[in-house]
């Protein structure tokens, strides 16, 4: 009879694996985090070079309160808030319902339409013509504008998520529903969209990632007419506000992460689940 093998029998680098990628893990988010936390509570002077040590005196709360009231942040935070939320919303609603329809259809059409879906998370938007395009329908510089480019960017990302969960769906709970007479609509929103939370909290956390901390496009298309954070954080910082004020830069950074901190600490649970239970099936 063999003897089960334990940790003991492995080899020293096998048992030093875990070790070593927690420490690596750690410091390549930890170091970055801590420079952002002390520099935000240092003094101007104590802040003009960067760097890991502690400041003499804590001054992060009066930093963060003026970062508030002198840089505009809650005409910005609405601003942020008037992009992000439409675009979440309608990218995880039509992405999640073409999901469901290209997986339940297995046909060489929905295959290839499968493929071009997901071809936006590999080929980057062409800025010019889309700046050019929102300019022909009158959409430049308008908030609808701006949800139009992100809902067309990230909408591959929601596809490829939900494409591979709805596959682990039995066929049977729809089956179920429409011999009661539901609708095709009624099976999506009352049998498989509830099923989704999953790896909708998955794509909600990147969509939210990436467009709460865009400045690339939006400077392209709102650039000047609707103010999101990243956006006023490069336009202070570009006229000379801050300049010097490293202080209230990274201070400015925090209150800009808070609110996606907020959204990761209430769908944590549900991300893993949804990467495991979508993206790898």
């Amino acid at each position: 009879m063999t003897r089960p093998v334990g940790l003991s029998d492995l080899p020293i680098w096998r048992r030093l694996q875990p070790v070593v990628s927690t420490i690596l893990v750690a410091t390549v988010i930890g170091i970055p985090l801590w420079l952002v936390v002390v520099t935000a509570g240092k003094s101007q002077g104590e802040a003009l070079s960067p760097d890991l040590s502690l400041p003499s005196q804590w001054h992060l709360l009066d930093n963060l309160r003026q970062v508030w009231t002198d840089a505009d942040v809650p005409v910005a935070f609405f601003g942020s808030l008037l992009v992000v939320l439409p675009t979440v919303a309608g990218v995880l609603t039509f992405g999640s319902m073409a999901a469901w329809v290209l997986a339940r259809r297995a046909t060489r059409l929905n295959a290839i339409l499968y493929a071009l879906g997901i071809s936006g998370i590999i080929l980057p938007p062409a800025v010019v013509t889309v700046v050019l395009l929102l300019r022909q329908l009158g959409l430049a510089g308008s908030a609808i504008g701006m949800i139009g480019v992100y809902m067309g960017i990230y909408i591959s990302t929601v596809i490829f998520f939900v494409t591979g969960f709805v596959r682990t769906i039995p066929t049977a709970l729809e089956e179920a529903a429409q011999i009661d007479g539901a609708s095709p609509f009624t099976v999506f929103r009352k049998v498989v969209l509830p099923l989704l939370r999953p790896v909708l909290a998955t794509a909600t956390i990147l969509i939210c990632l990436y467009v709460w901390n865009d400045v690339f496009y939006a400077f392209f298309v709102i650039g000047g007419r609707l103010d999101t954070l990243p956006l006023n954080l490069f336009r202070v910082a570009s006229a000379g506000l801050y300049l010097n004020n490293w202080h209230l830069i990274f201070a400015y950074v925090i209150l800009m992460s808070l609110p996606l901190v907020v959204v990761f600490a209430v769908a944590q649970r549900k991300i893993i689940s949804g990467i495991t239970g979508g993206a790898v099936k």
